[in-house]
């Protein structure tokens, strides 16, 4: 067939290039699609094979024919009688090629081939995308901000394919605004019947992270490991951080010179609050810990059952509890334990506490001294339970 006037192979190539599709898949699809087209609306039952040279981009369109003793199926086989008045060399069983007149091509086949192909087009892209992504997921990457939809999802662009940020896997407050580059973590790339779905986060404890290795090199290089992350996406997060050199402070070496490190990893999240506490292999000092910045006095636990009871002073009720009971939600989430807090009486000044005592054992003459003893030991006598956080306890 001579060289047809459109060059396929050429405008398949820059179709190609602009979608990220493999050439050769793309004229494959466009062979298969264009025999398909043409059969049913051209040749309904004759067996049709399209050939498209990607060098030259010469197209043919065959009949193919299988040379037979005897026709049983005049439209996929030829006699060997017939087949040998047009080519002495053939035998039975081999298949003749009959060319198809460009005229032929009629108007309806041609659209159906470019349907047909458009379908397979978005195929291979949606492939590419989701075997591309698939292989990332659990990574961050930097998308660009697109666009959003009246239910609340974000869409970011990654390159190749578009990412969802439905409303629970943002930041609550953050103003996205489209053009802005943001990091995201790549949840989940799943397949649907409408093409992949790539679920990506900015409220994963992941994202915070890739943050946190990225700005501090004694965790990138290990020399500070990250235990544990208990984070309430935009509000206030807490770090487990435990050094394997005891001369490096895991603490200082997160937050930097003048809270340098910590505040690049705030400002990437919309000035979210890292406290960064030290992890500690005894339940009861890493639970103390993690009620940072309260100061809590006895702490028994039940590490069978992930139970921990904390006495705390009431001058430190309220800053163990925090605000929303957000703290020691934290601290549960943070060390895997269910914690109850227990108020106690305070005793700012144990002496002056025992000079009133001998003083009202003077000025009761009637008192015994055992009674005496009793108003002093009611002293520390504690009271009602007054806060509970469980690990797995979310902010309402």
């Amino acid at each position: 067939m001579t060289q047809p006037e459109v060059n396929f192979a050429e405008a398949l190539r820059e179709v190609a290039q602009a979608r990220n599709i493999n050439e050769l898949q793309l004229i494959e699809a466009f062979e298969q699609s264009l025999a398909q087209a043409y059969t049913r609306n051209v040749e309904p039952d004759k067996r049709i094979e399209v050939h498209l040279d990607p060098v030259t981009g010469e197209l043919e369109v065959l009949i193919v024919r299988e040379v037979v003793e005897k026709v049983e199926n005049e439209n996929l086989q030829i006699s060997l009688a017939d087949a040998l008045e047009l080519d002495p060399g053939v035998e039975i069983g081999m298949e003749m090629e009959f060319p198809v007149d460009r005229e032929k091509f009629s108007r309806i086949a041609l659209q159906a081939a470019k349907q047909m192909l458009t379908q397979k087009m978005r195929e291979t892209e949606r492939n590419v995308v989701y075997n591309e992504y698939k292989d990332r997921e659990g990574q961050v990457l930097t998308a660009q901000v697109v666009r959003s939809d009246n239910k609340g999802n974000w869409f970011v662009e990654l390159g190749a394919g578009e990412a969802i940020l439905p409303p629970r896997e943002q930041i609550p407050g953050e103003k996205l605004v489209p053009g802005n580059r943001v990091k995201i973590y790549l949840k989940e790339v799943r397949k649907t019947p409408k093409g992949p779905t790539i679920l990506a986060s900015r409220a994963d404890e992941k994202l915070l992270e890739y943050l946190l290795r990225q700005e501090i090199p004694e965790v990138a290089n290990g020399i500070v490991e990250i235990k544990a992350i208990a984070r309430e996406a935009g509000q206030r997060s807490k770090v487990a951080v435990y050094s394997h050199n005891p001369n490096v402070d895991p603490i200082g070496a997160c937050i930097g010179h003048r809270g340098n490190r910590i505040q690049a990893v705030t400002g990437e999240l919309g000035r979210e609050r890292v406290d960064v506490i030290l992890w500690d292999a005894n339940p009861r000092d890493f639970i103390r810990n993690a009620l940072s910045p309260a100061k809590v006095g006895p702490i028994e636990v039940q590490p069978e059952s992930k139970d921990a009871t904390v006495t705390v002073t009431p001058d430190q009720l309220s800053l163990a509890i925090g605000k929303g009971g957000q703290n020691v939600r934290l601290a549960a989430k943070l060390t895997g334990y269910k914690i109850d807090l227990r108020e106690t009486a305070a005793i700012q000044d144990l002496d002056a506490a025992m000079q009133q005592a001998l003083q009202e054992e003077q000025e009761s003459a009637g008192t015994s001294r055992s009674a005496a003893a009793s108003a002093f030991d009611a002293l520390f006598k504690d009271s009602r339970s007054v806060a509970t956080a469980r690990p797995d306890d979310t902010q309402e």
